[in-house]
């Protein structure tokens, strides 16, 4: 007859030890696996104020760059050659947040939240006021054009009803304009914190105004890349 060895209690344990050690092993692997099928959650310009703020700054830098290449002059090529630049610098923020890289204000479907009630102002300044709550490049064009905003004098509230978001470049804080020439101090102060800079136009862009790097975070608040309520004020 055969004998049927018996384990001891010391192999019957280890052997039981070893079994949960390989259970575990393989649901530890299983659970990391699905962690890592998990795509990241990418939000758009309806999704998040800061994806808008940034969807925005990349649309006004790229309505720049339209109107260069429409109307180029000898400094067209650097222009846009800086304006590409700050666009690259744009999506680079806009992937870092979560956001669509790419994603312009020109294609997105977010919808704009009500503006507030633009205070009451001379005639002179009502083309102005429509310019900035329309929010189109051809408007704020127009208005630049007719020289109502760029001719306002000094203490006098310009831009009524624009939002204002960042144009992505570095350096000292300063602001670009459509409706200013190189020169112009500009006062905005953001009604949601009651923070305020003055800086000096230093260059063109496609909106009434766009706050550099340095000069947005001076009156940002935490997390957003655009002020929906803001004060513009030409000083000098």
């Amino acid at each position: 007859m055969s004998r049927r060895r018996s384990l001891g209690p010391k192999k019957k344990l280890a052997l039981l030890l070893g079994a949960a050690t390989v259970a575990g092993g393989g649901a530890f692997v299983m659970a990391n696996t699905s962690n890592a099928a998990a795509p990241p959650t990418t939000r758009s310009a309806a999704d998040s104020t800061v994806c808008q703020g940034l969807a925005t700054a990349l649309g006004n830098n790229q309505r720049f760059i339209d109107g260069q290449r429409a109307e180029p002059d000898a400094q067209s090529a650097a222009r846009i050659a800086n304006r590409e630049a700050v666009i690259e610098e744009i999506k680079r923020k806009q992937e870092a947040s979560g956001c669509v890289a790419g994603e312009s204000a020109q294609d997105s479907g977010a919808a704009q939240p009500e503006q507030p009630a633009a205070p009451s102002q001379p005639a002179g300044n009502e083309q102005d006021g429509q310019a900035g709550e329309g929010g189109t490049a051809e408007q704020d064009g127009q208005a630049g054009q007719d020289g109502q905003a760029g001719g306002a004098a000094a203490g006098e509230q310009v831009c009524t009803g624009s939002t204002v978001t960042l144009s992505g470049e570095d350096g000292a804080p300063a602001a670009s304009s459509n409706q200013f020439p190189a020169g112009t101090r500009l006062k905005v102060t953001n009604l949601d914190n009651g923070r305020s800079t003055t800086v000096e136009v230093t260059s063109v862009s496609g909106s009434c105004v766009l706050l550099n790097d340095a000069a947005f975070e001076q009156v940002r608040e935490p997390g957003k890349f655009l002020i929906r309520r803001a004060v513009i004020e030409k000083v000098g």
